[in-house]
This record gives C-alpha cells, structure tokens and sequence, in this order.
C-alpha cells in the first residue's frame, strides 16, 4: 500500500490502514523519539512521545503532502518535533535555580562534621559558574548533557570544567587536610 492511499484511507478513518500504518512506522518513529531524548527520558517516555505522533496522524492527515515527501520522512519529522519538545519540558522541569541550589546546599548532608565543613570551606572559594556544576552534577545528579542544556553549554565543555573543577577541589581539600595536621603537630 503506497503512501498516498495509507493517508487517503486515514482520511476516511479507516482504522484498520491506521494499525497497518502503527505497525509499518512504529519501530523507525521509536528510533528518531530515542535518539532525542537519549539519557533523557525514560522509555515509557519515548512510547508516549510516538504515541502522539500517531495521534497528530489520525487527527490531522491532511497535513502531510504526499508531493513533498515520503510518509515514513514526514512522520520522522513530526516524531523529532515532539521528542525535542518533550526533552525541553523535561529539562525545564529539571532546572533548578541558583539560588535554591545553594540554599539546599547548606542543608545537604554531604559529609560529617569537619569534612562537610571543609567541603564547604572549598565550595565558598569557587566562583559562581564552579559552584552551579557541582551541585547540579553531585547534589542533584544531573548528567552532563542536561547541564549543557540548563547552561546553554557545550557538553564536551561541561564535562572539561567539571574535570577542572574536580581537581580545583581536590587540590584546595589537601591543601586544608596539609594545614591542619601541620597545626597539630606544632
């Protein structure tokens, strides 16, 4: 069945042509959703996301014009647009403002007594943009792609300043760990 009688059929609401259409495009449809919302979503998102592709198919088959392209192109296009426009609900829900993130920091039991009060000796030496990748990155655990969105970064830069930043506390961590035991000892 070529593609010009498929979206004639759905016209007509044909139902049974509409599952023929659900199983001939859902894996390839589940395959664009996924490459969008890779380490993003979850599956049953992905589901969700060609699920309503096959609704804006029933709903609004005129849309697609058999002229301009191939069924399996134009759905693949719709499937983007609604995996990208999931992603981005799915990462504003995830942005957390600064301000907060700092806040919840005071209250975060990331370490005991003197090592959390060191930690946050360290956290209060680093600048503003330092301070908002960990704590996005380690408190609440969002990956390096999802930062780079909520930034407006690069991923690859996202994951070299997390590195510098890593070692910048490491380094600032020994230096304190060096002057309290060399205030012991005197």
């Amino acid at each position: 069945m070529n593609d010009k009688k498929i979206i004639a059929a759905i016209i007509r609401q044909d139902e049974q042509v509409f599952a023929f259409a659900i199983q001939k495009y859902s894996k390839l449809l589940w395959k664009v959703a996924a490459s969008v919302l890779i380490n993003t979503a979850s599956a049953q998102d992905v589901e969700e996301c060609v699920a309503d592709v096959f609704i804006y198919l029933w709903q609004y088959p005129e849309k697609y014009n058999p002229e301009k392209s191939k069924l399996s192109s134009w759905l693949s296009m719709v499937a983007r647009s609604k995996a990208v426009d999931r992603y981005r609900r799915i990462i504003k829900k995830r942005e957390i403002s600064m301000e907060m993130m700092a806040e919840s920091l005071e209250y975060a039991e990331i370490a005991a007594g003197e090592e959390k009060e060191q930690l946050q000796s360290c956290m209060d030496e680093l600048d503003e943009k330092e301070k908002e990748l960990i704590i996005r990155r380690y408190y609440y655990e969002q990956k390096p792609a999802e930062i780079a969105v909520a930034l407006d970064m690069p991923k690859k830069q996202v994951e070299n300043k997390l590195y510098y930043v890593r070692q910048k506390l490491k380094k600032m961590l020994e230096r304190q760990e060096g002057e309290r035991l060399y205030g012991k000892i005197q």
